[in-house]
């Protein structure tokens, strides 16, 4: 009887104490959320130094297309495609042979130009003499000698000149290299008529320095502030795998690109191996200044809502959304501009689902 008695009582108390221990899961779930434990972290203030990665093109140095000065037929080609060459090199000639009588006519103007100055500057010379004897030659008459013989000699010397003109025409039968590089291009073959040319015309040759290249890139507007001719960039070519280079910032633009809204930096590349060529694609990695005394969180610390990008600052056991704009980011740090100061605290793992205004604990 007293057995059937306590197994009674027993399976009394048994619901009763699994309901309590229920309720008071579900009780410390609502306390949990309710009121959430959390962790602080303190503001500071420090420096923080990152990168961006960018595209970038490889660019010869120096670039030029040569064209014939004159209309002119292609005589002699000396060089080709991959020549390497110096500066004042003789690369073509070309030949023209109606300059060449040009020229032999400008110096036939000069000889008749010349015998007529001789002339008039002997009679000159003449009544010169005789006029020291008085009464034999008239002040105009000799006046009149010596103009004479002024305009013959200012007739010589443009003949001269006319000369010259025509032997410019004469060098420009000549291709020579304005600098040392390699021909890259060339577009013509002996007995070619070429002439001046410009735009929508092949060039004679191109020619491009390659021992030193010029890395271009286009930074982005909100990461150009600080940088200077000091910074050192690294960058990688699909071509040669993993192998990384490096280069010192040279020029910066000083100014935006209206269509991009980013400045262009210039690298210079020395290649004297010649493993780079012109017109590569590079994937540069270009560092970025720190700033002075800046608030510097983890990244956990800053929460992102369809509204704002917050923090979540406490204060005497409440949450406080404040909100902030990022800046620098590594792989665990950000900086942030807002209404937070060193010394406040605020929780390490922010999110939206730690409400406004609600009681914390830590």
């Amino acid at each position: 009887m007293a057995l059937f008695i306590s197994a009674g009582l027993l399976s009394s108390c048994g619901p009763d104490k699994k309901q309590q221990e229920e309720q008071a899961q579900t009780v410390a779930q609502t306390d949990a959320v309710e009121t959430p434990t959390v962790t602080l972290v303190p503001v500071e203030k420090g420096k923080l130094s990152s990168s961006i990665a960018v595209p970038g093109e490889l660019l010869p140095y120096q670039q030029v297309d040569l064209y014939a000065k004159v209309n002119s037929y292609v005589k002699k080609l000396l060089v080709d495609i991959g020549s390497e060459v110096h500066q004042g090199q003789l690369l073509a000639t070309l030949e023209a042979p109606e300059i060449n009588s040009q020229l032999a006519g400008a110096q036939s103007r000069i000889q008749q130009q010349q015998a007529i100055y001789f002339a008039s500057k002997a009679t000159y010379d003449r009544l010169l003499s005789t006029s020291k004897t008085p009464g034999t030659v008239s002040q105009n008459d000799l006046e009149q000698a010596e103009a004479k013989k002024n305009s013959d000699l200012a007739n010589v010397e443009a003949a001269k000149s006319a000369y010259k003109e025509v032997g410019a025409s004469v060098a420009y039968l000549e291709i020579r290299a304005p600098f040392d590089g390699v021909i890259t291009a060339r577009n013509v073959n002996l007995g070619a008529y070429v002439g001046p040319g410009g735009k929508g015309t092949d060039p004679l040759f191109v020619l491009q320095d390659q021992k030193r290249l010029r890395l271009v890139v286009s930074v982005p507007e909100n990461s150009t502030g600080g940088l200077t001719n000091k910074n050192e960039v690294t960058f990688t070519v699909q071509a040669l795998g993993s192998q990384k280079f490096t280069a010192k910032i040279q020029r910066l633009a000083g100014a935006l690109d209206e269509k991009l809204r980013s400045e262009r930096l210039e690298m210079d590349v020395y290649n004297k191996d010649k493993k780079l060529l012109p017109h590569m694609y590079a994937d540069v990695n270009v560092p970025l200044p720190t700033r002075d005394s800046t608030i510097i969180l983890p990244k956990t610390a800053v929460a992102t809502s369809t509204e704002k990008v917050f923090v979540i600052k406490v204060v005497n056991h409440k949450a406080v959304w404040v909100s902030v704009k990022k800046g620098i980011e590594t792989a665990d740090k950000v900086e942030v501009y807002g209404d937070i100061k060193p010394g406040d605290q605020v929780v390490k793992q922010a999110s939206d689902e730690i409400r406004d205004g609600s009681t914390v604990k830590y």
